[in-house]
């Protein structure tokens, strides 16, 4: 397989995966993934992996939770054999549990840079792991209704 034809492969497993988590249909999205225990979900503002198949599962499950009713917008496409990298908006609801605060039902906004991984040989269109990076402390004051997404400003009087 040539370098385009792997970067071709990864872009149709990325889009698949995206259309999936947006769909909320999570059969689909594992399925982007090896199903054993070299697969993992990093969430570096957490210093923290979800190690395994099962671990992406997890991960899956307390975002879901938290905000149910997500949605991810693609702002910009990286891609080279093996990695991609996709910038995104994800935009949603306060709806459960997340770092330890309830649900508030306000909305949030935060901009993401996740890292898609790729395994080799027969599996390099398969995702071994995810990885995201984002600033968890604007997401939280948004939870809290302490900070507007885009300006900055305080919304608390």
């Amino acid at each position: 397989m040539t370098d385009q034809e792997r970067i071709a492969a990864q872009r149709r497993t990325i889009d698949e995966h995206l259309q999936g988590e947006n769909a909320h249909d999570w059969a689909r999205v594992y399925d982007t993934f090896l199903k054993d225990e070299r697969a993992y979900y990093d969430v570096v503002p957490f210093s923290t992996r979800y190690p395994g198949f099962q671990g992406v599962q997890d991960f899956y499950q307390i975002i879901e939770a938290a905000i149910p009713d997500f949605r991810i917008v693609v702002a910009g496409e990286y891609d080279t054999p093996g990695v991609s990298v996709r910038e995104v908006t994800i935009t949603g609801t306060h709806r459960g549990e997340y770092c330890g605060l309830a649900p508030q039902g306000r909305p949030v906004s935060v901009q993401v840079a996740a890292f898609y991984l790729f395994g080799d040989g027969d599996e390099s269109a398969k995702l071994v792991g995810e990885r995201i990076y984002y600033d968890n402390e604007t997401l939280l004051r948004q939870m809290q209704g302490e900070e507007n997404a885009v300006t900055g400003s305080s919304t608390r009087r």
